[in-house]
């Protein structure tokens, strides 16, 4: 083995041992299961080989006003790799939407890069500042666990990325490092160890983001479960990427966020401590439920506690979810929604970001 290799394996031994309480070193026995393991994954697991559709352009031209520039960086799951058709792009599901809740234009730059790791999104943070965007979406973190690179520096590159973002007036959302032990071609043990650095990624994420100013949307293992009941409707054909209605449930989740990041926000304030935590443990928390928004957050008129930031969790309802507040339902003084059928045949309740019409306007 390589020096490269037996550095990986002894970095994946001290998460083990930090999992099981074993020694922090795996056997010669394990690093070569490991190892088997990520050669066969690589071989099922294909090279791109051809970019996804752009999406770029404009998005509800029938509507009056100026444009609404919006880029979506990051890696493949931003750019959409394995769909066919640019409608069905992240980038253009989410354009759509925006458009048709602000009933306005909006135009989309697409600058994500299929394999793209963190180290990558400064160059194309050079290119989105040419564009002066006024809202970026960010997908980042599968590449950096699949090819285990540096945490600290994965985050930096984040951070710095939303930092200068937000330097130009742009608004942020990120989407946080999903869960790669979902991938059905990764098996255990190695599925074990990359599911927890895919939370140790999306936690230390979040906090770096909402330190810059941004807001995250845990993505997790949001599709994990439906992947593993119905892998043919939400896989692609490679068995790695999101298929076409994967995406779909992917931006459903980030929409509600995004609008409300745009002043477009129908959700009922928190009542009491319900949602604030500080910002590190907001972050934990939040890896561990899919679809969970953390931002920034006063309290009493301060933007740090005894334990450092706070910042406000809140899960939206998607998809025919109920409209619960970690665990609790919303007030009852809110008024009453009215339901429309979902892509599933559940109802869904029409004030969410993100409805079934959005998504089927999109796919006509």
């Amino acid at each position: 083995m390589t020096e490269e290799e037996w550095r990986r394996l002894r970095l994946a031994g001290q998460i083990a041992g930090g999992v099981t309480g074993a020694a922090a070193g795996l056997t010669a026995l394990s690093a070569g299961v490991l190892l088997r393991q990520a050669a066969e994954a690589r071989k099922i697991i294909p090279m791109a080989e051809a970019p996804p559709p752009r999406g770029d352009g404009l998005y509800g031209p029938k509507f009056p006003g100026r444009p609404l520039s919006m880029v979506i960086l990051g890696d493949s799951s931003a750019a959409g790799y394995g769909v066919h058709r640019p409608r069905e792009t992240p980038g253009a599901l989410l354009a759509n939407g925006v458009s048709r809740r602000l009933r306005r234009p909006v135009r989309l730059h697409r600058l994500a890069v299929v394999g793209s790791m963190s180290s990558g999104l400064p160059y194309q943070v050079d290119a989105a500042l040419e564009y002066e965007p006024e809202v970026a979406v960010i997908l980042v973190g599968g590449n950096d666990v699949t090819h285990v690179s540096a945490r600290a520096a994965a985050v930096r590159h984040l951070g710095d990325s939303v930092r200068r973002l937000r330097a130009v007036g742009c608004k942020v959302v990120v989407g946080t490092c999903p869960d790669i032990g979902a991938i059905q071609p990764i098996k255990p043990p190695l599925r074990w160890l990359a599911r927890k650095w895919s939370r140790q990624l999306a936690a230390a994420q979040t906090v770096a983001v909402v330190e810059a100013g941004g807001r995250t949307v845990s993505i997790g293992d949001l599709l994990g479960p439906a992947f593993e009941a119905d892998p043919v409707r939400f896989f692609g054909s490679d068995r790695f990427h999101p298929s076409v209605e994967g995406y779909a449930r992917a931006a459903a989740v980030m929409m509600p966020t995004l609008m409300a990041m745009l002043g477009e926000d129908d959700r009922a304030p928190a009542s009491g401590p319900d949602g604030v935590r500080s910002l590190d443990q907001a972050a934990h928390e939040a890896v561990r439920t899919a679809g969970t928004e953390v931002s920034a957050v006063q309290v009493d008129g301060n933007e740090h506690g005894p334990a450092g930031r706070w910042a406000q969790l809140r899960r939206h309802p998607w998809f025919g979810e109920p409209r619960l507040w970690f665990g609790h339902r919303a007030a009852t003084t809110a008024p009453a929604e009215e339901s429309v059928p979902s892509v599933s045949g559940r109802s869904a309740p029409s004030a969410v970001g993100w409805t079934p019409e959005d998504h089927q306007a999109a796919v006509d």
